[in-house]
């Protein structure tokens, strides 16, 4: 997750794609490794997710249970606020429908906070990561998901900028009022949905 700044341009191309949102530049092969934090040292054995918060049965998952759960993957694109998009991804994982089915929200729980293993936090409306909208995966392009872009497990909401897919994921939180996360905090939007160009506070 990059820090604030508006002069990481990269090179532009494709402009014209209908599947590049304004502002953004195809990034080929390339997947920039952008983080807020040290990277952490994460083994499948350690790891574990907990939904919790405004919950009826606050849930937590070894690595083994999670992926007992019902597979799903996700075939897209991804966009980072620092302006470049990555075409055709492959991910695979649970959708965290699979994990709130269990956990089963609240009527009032209608935001979540995303927190990472590191610490690091960021908030999403709970209809963005409901509805077939996000994942927890541990596999890219059919090979374990790499320490460096959030392995052995990571949030995938594919369509907001990449800053709201946490890397390192441990636990959800359901809220029923809105929180900001970590770089809400300094400066970023409080959705970030790319199509609208929503990377600061102030953004329509």
């Amino acid at each position: 997750m990059p820090g604030p700044t508006r002069g990481f341009l990269g090179r532009r191309r494709s402009a014209g794609d209908p599947r590049l949102p304004p502002g953004q530049y195809d990034a080929g092969s390339d997947w920039p490794v952008l983080t807020a934090e040290p990277t952490p040292r994460i083994t499948p054995e350690t790891w574990s997710i907990t939904v919790d918060g405004a919950v009826e049965n606050p849930t937590t998952w070894t690595w083994d249970e999670a992926h007992a759960l019902p597979g799903a993957e996700y075939n897209g694109d991804i966009h980072c606020v620092t302006t470049w998009s990555k075409f055709d991804t492959h991910f695979a994982g649970v959708s965290v429908d699979s994990l709130l089915e269990i956990a089963k929200p609240k009527p009032e729980g209608r935001f979540v906070m995303e927190t990472a293993k590191t610490g690091y936090t960021t908030n999403l409306p709970i209809s963005d990561v409901t509805g077939g909208k996000a994942w927890l995966v541990w596999e890219f392009d059919g090979k374990p998901l790499a320490v460096e872009h959030g392995g052995p497990v990571r949030m995938l909401v594919p369509h907001l900028y990449f800053w709201k897919s946490t890397k390192w994921i441990s636990r959800i939180t359901v809220l029923e009022r809105d929180q900001p996360g970590f770089w809400e905090q300094n400066g970023y939007h409080d959705r970030g949905d790319p199509w609208k160009q929503q990377r600061y506070q102030g953004d329509a």
